[in-house]
């Protein structure tokens, strides 16, 4: 660690920070949305989902997968600005698989069912467990963006020890 000149040092605690901070905006869009945005539209589905309909609907797919790019990117440059610090290293890699298994499960999971009931909002079409699928689907991102925030802490813990080497 010694061996590390002062100027590496600094760019990686710039570009850890530039991460945290980004990761903090991220999951502050998330806690909007999940407590202002999702209540509405899963309030007493298919009447709510009129939130997600028509041209004045929040593109929330654009907003997302905008955030995520740019975050992804900066916890990529903070890995790489990093990787000559063993335990920085360690924990960012780390961190990005959970961060990245998560972003599996909202591809894999929450994409698909937030998009149905967009089409359900648009074709006024109903199912049975219309109910039951939305307040899952609404638990379970109380789940995800817990995962999301904790990550946030776990940052900034990064950063306070990456700060004090």
């Amino acid at each position: 660690m010694n061996s590390l000149s002062t100027d590496y040092l600094t760019r990686a605690e710039i570009w850890l920070l530039i991460t945290t901070l980004t990761y903090f905006l991220m999951n502050g869009a998330q806690i909007f949305e999940t407590i202002v945005i999702i209540p509405k539209w899963t309030s007493a589905p298919p009447e709510s989902f009129q939130i997600l309909k028509g041209k004045y609907a929040p593109d929330l797919k654009s907003f997302w997968i905008g955030i995520h790019s740019v975050h992804e990117i900066t916890f990529i440059l903070a890995i790489v600005f990093c990787w000559q610090i063993a335990f920085t290293r360690e924990w960012l890699l780390v961190l990005f698989a959970i961060h990245f298994c998560v972003r599996i499960w909202t591809i894999v999971y929450f994409a698909p069912n937030i998009i149905e009931f967009q089409r359900i909002a648009n074709t006024n079409q109903n199912s049975a467990d219309l109910i039951a699928r939305t307040m899952q689907w609404k638990r379970l991102n109380y789940l995800r963006v817990g995962v999301f925030v904790a990550i946030s802490f776990a940052l900034v813990l990064l950063c306070f020890l990456l700060l004090h080497i």
